[in-house]
């Protein structure tokens, strides 16, 4: 068997008549070329070149196999631009899941935008709370509220600091005063629930003593966001999102270790799929943006 480069080196050797010129021409030193010359020789058992004062010059039998060897640069070029071509055809259905809360507020103009861009690309959008397991084919892309996410396999990055913390709506603010401390939370109604967050939230309010302050539950993230927007209290949501909702106001800042990042993940398996690698790079650079902002 030989190596694709000394074959590479042959043509370019056969084409210029010097090792020089056809180290120009590959970019390469010339000790390389006639290294791979030699190796290809030596591979094949072929004398394939006359080594003269002026240059290089073709054996019979290197003439012999100088079209086969241009038949197979020939075939390296066209897998190459097949190769390059599917790689441009991105098209196809890309499965993304990410918690209710996120798809339905900051999501909705991203996804607008990839489609203005990408037309040929369909989004499927999973809005389940309950993380999908992207080692079995649950989706192809998720993006989550994570510390650090869990699972075999994963691949991507955080594109965005995401803490969670207390928000009221102003009309509620200007009816009843924001809490500025911890201390002054007893007084306040709280809303509860929000699916896949309420477990982590519930935790949060045992820690400061404030679950009998819980005054209505929702069974979705969504929900918490249209119950704070009415001005019934003050519910627990990820910054990432809150701090942009003009409605809404930031009650307490949130502890270091309440912290958390958005991640845009994939599976390793998935991560160079043209579509799949199109849907990512092009969420990361809107959600980094937004995080930036």
């Amino acid at each position: 068997m030989y190596d694709w480069n000394d074959l590479k080196a042959f043509l370019a050797v056969a084409e210029t008549g010097s090792t020089l010129s056809a180290a120009q021409a590959l970019r390469v030193s010339q000790t390389t070329v006639a290294r791979r010359i030699a190796a290809l020789e030596a591979a094949t058992s072929l004398n394939l070149f006359e080594r003269r004062q002026a240059g290089y010059a073709l054996t019979p039998v290197g003439e012999a196999m100088l079209a086969s060897a241009m038949a197979v640069r020939d075939a390296a070029n066209r897998f190459g631009e097949a190769a390059g071509a599917r790689s441009r055809d991105a098209g196809g259905a890309v499965s993304l899941t990410t918690m209710e809360i996120f798809a339905v507020t900051i999501l909705p103009p991203i996804l607008r935008d990839l489609r203005a861009a990408h037309p040929s690309i369909h989004i499927h959008l999973d809005t389940s709370d309950e993380p999908r397991d992207l080692a079995a084919g649950a989706a192809d892309i998720a993006i989550r509220s994570s510390k650090q996410p869990m699972g075999a396999g994963l691949v991507g990055r955080r594109v965005a600091d995401n803490p969670w913390t207390l928000y009221c709506s102003r009309d509620y603010a200007d009816r009843h005063g924001i809490p500025h401390t911890r201390d002054e939370l007893a007084a306040h109604p709280f809303i509860g629930g929000g699916g896949g967050v309420w477990e982590p939230y519930q935790a949060w309010l045992r820690q400061y003593r404030l679950e009998e302050s819980v005054v209505m539950q929702y069974d979705s993230g969504s929900g918490l966001l249209a119950g704070v927007r009415s001005g019934m209290g003050l519910t627990i949501l990820p910054a990432f999102l809150a701090d942009r909702e003009a409605d809404l106001i930031r009650c307490i800042p949130p502890k270091s270790e309440d912290t958390t990042g958005l991640w845009l993940l994939t599976h390793e398996r998935l991560r160079h799929v043209p579509r799949v690698r199109l849907v990512l790079d092009f969420l990361a650079a809107e959600l980094a943006k937004l995080g930036r902002e």
